[in-house]
């Protein structure tokens, strides 16, 4: 796919695109088989040979807007900030923010951070963290 062709689909639909990052890579993950335990590796439907910055330079290019980019744990620090720095203020980004880092990631290019596990804790919200994060 190229931008041309996603320009071509947004009159007809709104698209909001996603990167989704696992060990630095892109990818689509069946939801129920990540964990943290290293012995059970998730169920990956689809792994992207392109890096997450050129899917970000394809989104900025298509001028599409609202996306995001999901850390789904560990390792993935380098290929988020290399996403954001390729569509600077186009993406949001997720999975493992928290008040120590969320600053780091609005000024690599960030329009927003996304703090859903850090605020919400044991399916509720948990007020002092959420002011803990409007704060920082």
């Amino acid at each position: 796919i190229d931008a041309g062709q996603l320009l071509g689909v947004i009159p007809m639909t709104r698209f909001r695109p996603c990167i989704d990052l696992h060990a630095g890579v892109v990818k689509q993950i069946v939801g129920s088989t990540l964990s943290d335990d290293p012995d059970r590796p998730p169920v990956e439907n689809f792994v992207a040979k392109r890096s997450p910055a050129e899917f970000a330079a394809l989104y900025a290019q298509a001028q599409l807007e609202g996306g995001h980019v999901i850390m789904l744990g560990p390792g993935n620090e380098a290929s988020a900030l290399a996403a954001l720095a390729a569509y600077p203020g186009g993406l949001q980004i997720g999975g493992g923010i928290n008040p120590q880092n969320a600053t780091r990631y609005l000024d690599a290019g960030a329009s927003h951070v996304i703090v859903t596990s850090y605020v919400f804790r044991d399916g509720r919200l948990d007020e002092e963290r959420l002011a803990e994060m409007v704060k920082a």
